[in-house]
């Protein structure tokens, strides 16, 4: 098996900056965690705060901290460094292969899809943004890793596409049909990045390619191993404007 990550995102209609931040680091006992952080509202005062949950994040996640308690940290941080005045939604996802689980840390309104060969499933407990509210923690949910197993994780951008033109995108849908259409065409096509971008595709065509919003989606996969020489190996696309 080997795991994918991809992530796909762009900044809102008429902004330079996103105020979504991503980040990968390697945990000390083998393994990966994937930070998605939102700051408050959008443009570089959005990204300030979400580098500064990020950044407190994958500090932590490096040195061995378990992720809960990271979680609980971050919001710590952030509501005493700004006082209590703003907030982040703040998602991690981490493959843990000491234990041979992922496990996944939602402070996010928005739901994580969970799609396995069984059928999808919605983690979309109550779960509060970080930064505001003294005794906020996060909604912990640890599944072991299994083969063909994708995990769907994203901003309120994505939630929210379509809404001012009174449309709404319908994810778990959108999710269930790119598995049955990989399935029909026969073969296991599927990727992280694919479904990331098809996520990210379909919700700025509700947005008329102006998003309203932040938007950004991360897609982490376990899926069978494709090249057998043991390497790692990382891809970006960065745009860069003029």
């Amino acid at each position: 098996m080997e795991i994918q990550v991809a992530a796909a995102k762009v900044g809102k209609y008429a902004t330079r900056e996103s105020g979504d931040t991503f980040e990968v680091v390697e945990r000390p006992h083998g393994g990966l965690s994937f930070v998605l952080a939102d700051g408050q509202r959008s443009g570089r005062g959005a990204k300030s705060i979400s580098n500064i949950v990020a950044r407190k994040a994958i500090s932590l996640l490096a040195e061995g901290v378990r992720d809960g308690v990271v979680a609980r940290a971050a919001h710590d941080y952030l509501y005493t460094q700004r006082s209590a005045q703003v907030i982040s939604t703040l998602n991690m996802v981490s493959m843990d292969l000491a234990t041979r689980t992922i496990v996944i840390s939602r402070n996010n309104p928005s739901p994580v899809y969970v799609a396995q060969p069984g059928g999808l499933r919605p983690l979309d407990e109550p779960s509060q943004p970080i930064g505001v509210h003294r005794g906020t923690k996060p909604h912990i949910t640890e599944l072991p890793i299994e083969p063909n197993m994708f995990v769907v994780v994203f901003t309120d951008g994505i939630d929210g596409a379509g809404v001012r033109y009174g449309l709404k995108l319908d994810l778990p849908k959108l999710i269930t049909d790119y598995f049955e259409t990989e399935t029909k065409v026969g073969g296991r096509s599927e990727s992280a990045q694919a479904l990331a971008d098809l996520i990210l595709a379909e919700a700025l065509k509700l947005d008329q390619d102006r998003p309203n919003d932040d938007m950004s989606v991360v897609v982490v996969a376990v899926l069978p191993r494709t090249v057998q020489d043991g390497a790692r190996r990382m891809t970006m696309h960065f745009p860069l404007e003029g």
